[in-house]
């Protein structure tokens, strides 16, 4: 069988947790920042989960992270 191919930009994006859950970061935090609060901009800063309707999908991209 032979080895898969990671996908280069999901390698950089994505991170799996210790208990398997796949992390990513949030969106909407590159520019265009005057109008969103601090708050708002706080929050994005922390990291989210993907949705498990597309991890299998993700985890496919990086089979072994």
């Amino acid at each position: 069988m032979p080895k898969i191919k990671t996908h280069s930009g999901a390698k950089k994006r994505f991170k799996v947790s210790k208990t398997g859950k796949i992390l990513r970061a949030k969106a909407y935090k590159s520019h265009i920042l005057n109008k969103k609060t601090t708050k708002r901009k706080r929050n994005l800063r922390k990291t989210g989960l993907v949705d498990t309707t597309n991890a299998a999908q993700v985890r496919r991209l990086i089979p072994y992270k």
